[in-house]
């Protein structure tokens, strides 16, 4: 039991728990903006005597309405979505980082140094090409 109270008490966990609950609630503001405010916008486009913006394909059955209204009304509630996650999370986290770089006297400007596995890959990968570039008309043996 002591393993599992020291992940839960963990930071990252409580963090992402806490975003999910945000996240749930803002979801709900956002549908409700869209639908009580957005949605009987996009619909008077379609005209006073119609039913929103979209197509009847056969005129006696419902189920062929082509909502066009409602996917506009998705794509303004992924934006809305997208612009508040950027502007409340993603913005001040990069900021916080930075300064926190800063505090401990790194340049938060310098590229990021390459991983270790990388790099000998990378030296690998030139050793072979300068291995197989030195012997013209030889082919490697396997």
């Amino acid at each position: 039991m002591k393993g599992f109270k020291d992940f839960v008490m963990q930071g990252n966990v409580i963090d992402l728990a806490v975003g999910v609950v945000i996240g749930g609630a803002f979801t709900a503001l956002v549908t409700a903006f869209v639908t009580y405010i957005i949605n009987p916008i996009v619909a008077a486009a379609g005209g006073a005597d119609s039913i929103g913006l979209g197509y009847q394909l056969i005129s006696s059955n419902e189920n062929t309405f082509i909502n066009v209204g409602e996917v506009i009304s998705a794509v303004i509630t992924f934006l809305i979505t997208a612009a508040v996650v950027y502007f409340v999370f993603v913005l001040p986290m990069a900021k916080a980082r930075r300064m926190a770089m800063i505090r401990r006297g790194e340049d938060p400007d310098a590229p990021e140094a390459t991983p270790e596995d990388i790099a000998l890959l990378t030296e690998i990968r030139d050793a072979l090409q300068n291995k197989d570039s030195s012997t013209p008309g030889q082919t490697p043996q396997q």
